[in-house]
């Protein structure tokens, strides 16, 4: 039999939706409506200059997407970013937060100094960086000449551009990771670790066996939340390189841009922002599929 709702019930059905109701209304209009925009825009001509208007032009902005080899070029280049990123992003910041959980001195200045970078905006990490890569009065170079080896192109090099943008993100952005892993350490209870040291584990067999099998979730979770966010890659790229050398740090993202607000072509920009969209979900799907079948 189905129980009926007493009137206590519908009550506290109703505050809830009524609690709900702001988040739901800027949900529709910061992301539903806009969405929606988006969508109608990819099947019109649309101009940022208004010029002729935005006539309706079907899939036709998504065949030309599907045949631009510079969509797949960028994407190419997101996708290697990703790659370079996701992996040290993920392994440092565990190694991190190990080392201040494990009781290192002066836990306080290690956590300070290892999230306030994340806290810095672009600019100040474009103007760090672009000071340490110059190639006559960086640091880095400098440190290089000091042992005797020949600087390096940093940021004008196509061998070692794109691998700069990936040690810039891991600097600027490992402490919001190394927070998640701290907040997990600890939430993983004592005893598990007192009955290890009982059946005689020592402190590497209590990492491998006790550690690192309580942190596969939040490993799962950082592991997506980076991949969804080094496909996002933009801003710093942008302004160290611009995309370059000769295009091969060029992401998505700032071919998107180019196209709607440098050539003017909004509603072709939004189709490439839609195949984006669907590559991202797919890849995201097959990586919730992977972790899923990791824990079972």
């Amino acid at each position: 039999m189905t129980s009926v709702p007493t009137p206590s019930r519908r009550a506290a059905s109703g505050s809830g939706w009524l609690f709900a109701t702001p988040f739901l209304v800027f949900f529709g209009l910061f992301l539903v409506v806009p969405l929606g925009i988006g969508l109608w825009m990819s099947l019109t001509d649309a101009s940022l200059t208004g010029s002729g208007g935005s006539a309706f032009v079907g899939l036709d902005n998504y065949t030309e997407a599907l045949g631009d080899s510079q969509v797949w070029q960028t994407l190419g280049n997101t996708v290697w970013f990703t790659i370079l990123s996701t992996v040290p992003l993920v392994l440092i910041a565990l190694v991190m937060a190990l080392l201040v959980y494990t009781g290192m001195p002066g836990q306080w200045l290690w956590r300070l100094s290892f999230f306030t970078s994340h806290l810095l905006p672009v600019a100040v990490v474009y103007q760090i960086w672009n000071m340490l890569y110059q190639p006559d009065r960086g640091m880095l170079n400098g440190l290089l000449n000091a042992v005797g080896l020949d600087g390096i192109g940093w940021l004008t090099d196509e061998k070692y551009a794109m691998w700069s943008m990936a040690l810039v993100t891991l600097w600027w952005t490992v402490g919001f990771n190394f927070l998640l892993y701290l907040a997990a350490l600890q939430a993983i209870p004592d005893h598990l670790y007192e009955a290890a040291a009982l059946d005689g584990a020592g402190a590497w067999r209590r990492l491998w066996s006790v550690t690192l099998p309580q942190l596969r979730r939040t490993t799962g979770m950082i592991a997506v939340l980076q991949v969804m966010a080094s496909l996002k890659v933009f801003d710093q790229i942008y302004l160290l390189t611009r995309g370059g050398p000769d295009g091969t740090t060029r992401p998505i993202l700032e071919y998107i841009y180019d196209t709607g607000f440098t050539n003017y072509r909004l509603g072709y920009a939004s189709a490439i922002s839609y195949v984006f969209f669907g590559v991202i979900i797919i890849l995201s799907l097959a990586q919730l599929k992977i972790s899923s079948r990791r824990e079972d």
